[in-house]
C-alpha cells in the first residue's frame, strides 16, 4: 500500500508533467486542495461549489491524470532514466563522470 508521502510525490510527478492538460480551474483547484492543503469544505466556500463538487472535480483531475499517464508515460520515462543515472553515479569514482550525471540530474 502506498503511504501518504508515495502518493504526494506521485500526485506532484503528475500534475507537473500533465497539470497543464487540465483546465485553469482545474489546476488553480486542483493545487489548493491537494498540495496547499486546503479542505474540500474550504474550497467550496472559495470557489462556490459544493462539497461534493470538489471531490468529484478532485477524482477527474486524477483521474485525468494518470490516463495522460497512461497513455504517454512520461513520469515512468522520468524516473527510469533518473534511477539509471543514480545507478551510473554510484557505481563510478571518476569525478568527470559523477559531474555529468550531475548534470543530467539537474536537467531532469
Amino acid at each position: 500500500m502506498m503511504d501518504v508521502m508515495d502518493k504526494r510525490y506521485e500526485d506532484s510527478l503528475l500534475f507537473d508533467f500533465y497539470g497543464d492538460l487540465l483546465t485553469e480551474r482545474q489546476k488553480e483547484i486542483y493545487e489548493e486542495v491537494v498540495f496547499g492543503d486546503l479542505s474540500y469544505g474550504e474550497a467550496a466556500e472559495e470557489y462556490q461549489i459544493s462539497r461534493q463538487g470538489i471531490h468529484d472535480m478532485i477524482r477527474r483531475c486524477r483521474r485525468s491524470l494518470n490516463g495522460y499517464e497512461e497513455k504517454l508515460g512520461l513520469v515512468r520515462k522520468f524516473l527510469t532514466l533518473k534511477s539509471k543515472a543514480e545507478e551510473i553515479r554510484s557505481l563510478t569514482s571518476d569525478e568527470n563522470i559523477r559531474r555529468l550525471v550531475e548534470e543530467i540530474l539537474e536537467e531532469l
